[in-house]
């Protein structure tokens, strides 16, 4: 329990370095008495059972080269690898020879310094030049990379460190300030040289460029294999707490080699990352990658003059972006010129993920890159890509229940997990079509296990070698995949389980609604279905609906809708904007049909 005042997660670690071996969860929330906060009982009673049970299988990783052997290919290459854009353009940019160059210097300058292989980094370092050259410096000499989103916003920043427990934290100096406010673990190391005042104050123990320096004329130390762990990444939190999802090195450079292959990824191609950890496949792909001007912790702030600078920067063929993204390229793309538009005419692909992707954004979004075939990849943090689907399969696919997200690809295994009446994923797994359940994932990309959530992962890891997603969904007969929503957020009616997508997809096809949730109110198993709604027209706080839109909204779904309540905008994640918080507005309706203030979701 981390909200002990007393054993904190100082003695959880200290007994991590006494007993290796040990199977961890961290129950986060809970506090002294653990027992009465959550249920530990059935965790322990799982624990033992595992100890004589089938270990936990992944696929096999076969992936040739190292993550950073693009890196040392192009060392003697003095075309451009990394842009970093500014608000007047290029404020950076890095030719292959650079980063390759400077990471081979801090990882022996970090090795020189103390850091050994398995010590975990966290990297709290805006997307550009500085973090390419650290993320790969790190791997190069086995350093664990610890990579908190700064879209979780600082409360869950510290969560997230708090649970990872970095041995050193890397940091550009805005970052060191909270770091020191929040008292976040690990050495610092600063991005940027600092007088000796501010590095006592901010408690900085050496700076990158330091390292660079020191590791010019060090010893490279010894490489990682496929098996040591390379990185701890977190969840969007967006269905909860953010969890650490472990990846090992081998399972990194299986998700390149998927990416590669499916989207037949050449050297010719060059990134735009508007998605800010995506940039960073770019060097191991061996392309040149650019993140355009905009606030990486809100993706709807990316404007198409920025997209278009970025674009023009590499001469782009690749764009990935999240929906709010483009929405906001769009809805910002009158006032680019003829010249700036001549920069999206080399896109020759589109990928748009991190939440349900409409067609028509992807129409329209084709009109500002007319030579860009649209693309929306399905997957999550624990495993990336899953599946795929153009626009040209959406169109084909048509109507149905959910979002259509395509067929698996060749190095994925796909099944769902069918749902009983109370909303339960069974065993055992089918890919039969039209059979509603869990999507469950097995691919040599897949996360390796949830870092110190020993309960967490046992519960996803079933059957052993499977990845239980959270998203509830069925295939169709042409064996087409359709994502209906998040198990969590699936409506437990007296009739039988709804599931949130097709719902909200009804909904928003009534004239004057942008958008659309389907929450469900009362009791599991008896709950009843309630539409949140935001209307075209702006309004400045919630409220019922009026009658004449609430009897529209109802005539769209054979179902009791017991309540239709509008909203100026729907609470989504921090990472994507994009991903609805149903729990958030379910809590919320609750609240108000029992007669509660209609206040902000």
């Amino acid at each position: 329990g981390p909200s002990d005042p007393v054993f904190s997660d100082l003695y959880l670690h200290d007994l991590e370095a006494r007993i290796p071996h040990a199977d961890v969860h961290r129950f986060t929330g809970a506090s002294h008495f653990v027992s009465e906060d959550v249920d530990v009982v059935n965790p322990i009673l799982d624990w033992m059972a595992a100890l004589d049970g089938v270990p936990v299988g992944h696929p096999d990783s076969h992936a040739e080269g190292s993550a950073w052997a693009e890196l040392d290919a192009h060392a003697d290459d003095g075309a451009v690898a990394v842009v970093e854009m500014g608000e007047g353009g290029i404020s950076e940019s890095l030719t292959w020879r650079e980063p390759s160059a400077d990471a081979r210097a801090l990882a022996s300058g970090l090795a020189a310094h103390g850091v050994q292989a398995g010590d975990r980094i966290a990297l709290l370092v805006p997307p550009g030049v500085d973090l390419t050259t650290i993320l790969y410096a790190c791997w190069r000499m086995g350093a664990v990379v610890v990579v908190v989103d700064a879209g979780l916003g600082v409360r869950g920043m510290g969560a997230a460190l708090r649970s990872a427990d970095p041995d050193y934290l890397v940091s550009i100096p805005k970052g060191l300030v909270t770091a020191r406010m929040m008292g976040w673990p690990g050495a610092r190391i600063s991005v940027g040289e600092l007088n000796t005042t501010q590095s006592r104050g901010l408690n900085v123990v050496t700076t990158i460029q330091d390292l660079i320096r020191t590791g010019v004329n060090a010893p490279l130390p010894e490489t990682p294999s496929n098996e040591d762990i390379a990185a701890v990444a977190f969840t969007s939190g967006a269905t909860g707490p953010a969890k650490g999802v472990v990846y090992r090195h081998g399972q990194l450079k299986a998700q390149r080699d998927a990416l590669i292959d499916h989207y037949q990824i050449s050297p010719d191609d060059r990134l735009v990352a508007a998605f800010a950890p995506f940039s960073l496949f770019g060097p191991a792909m061996g392309i040149p990658s650019v993140v355009p001007d905009m606030d990486v912790t809100s993706p709807a702030t990316l404007s198409a003059a920025a997209l278009a600078s970025a674009a023009d920067a590499v001469d782009a063929t690749l764009v990935f972006a999240s929906p709010s993204a483009i929405r906001n390229v769009l809805a910002t793309a009158g006032s680019l010129t003829a010249g700036q538009m001549v920069a999206f005419d080399s896109v020759r692909l589109l990928l748009s993920a991190g939440a349900p992707v409409p067609a028509e954004l992807l129409r329209d979004a084709t009109e500002l890159m007319p030579n860009a075939e649209p693309h929306t990849p399905y997957g999550m943090t624990e495993t990336l890509p899953v599946a795929d689907i153009s626009l040209a399969e959406i169109d084909e696919a048509g109507a149905g229940r959910g979002v259509c997200v395509g067929v698996p690809l060749a190095s994925v295994s796909v099944a769902i997990s069918p749902l009983d009446e109370h909303g339960h994923a069974t065993l055992p797994l089918t890919t039969e079509a039209d059979v509603v359940g869990e999507v469950c994932v097995r691919a040599a990309h897949m996360k390796d296990t949830y870092d110190r959530l020993w309960v967490t992962q046992h519960a996803s890891a079933s059957p052993a070698g499977w990845h239980r997603s959270g998203d509830v969904g069925h295939f169709d007969e042409a064996g087409r995949l359709w994502v209906e929503g998040r198990l969590v957020h699936a409506i437990s009616t007296a009739d039988g389980v709804l599931t949130p997508l097709w719902l909200e997809q009804r909904f928003r096809s009534v004239v004057g609604i942008s958008a659309a949730a389907a929450v469900g109110v009362g009791p599991k198993g008896d709950e009843r279905l309630v539409a949140v709604v935001v209307p075209t027209m702006s309004i400045r706080k919630a409220r019922l609906a009026e009658p004449d839109l609430a009897t529209r909204v109802r005539s769209e779904v054979d179902i009791d809708v017991v309540a239709v309540l509008e909203v100026p905008s729907l609470p989504v994640d921090k990472r994507h904007n994009a991903k609805v918080d149903r729990v958030r507005l379910r809590r919320w309706a609750n609240k108000v049909l029992a007669g509660g203030r209609i206040g902000k979701p």
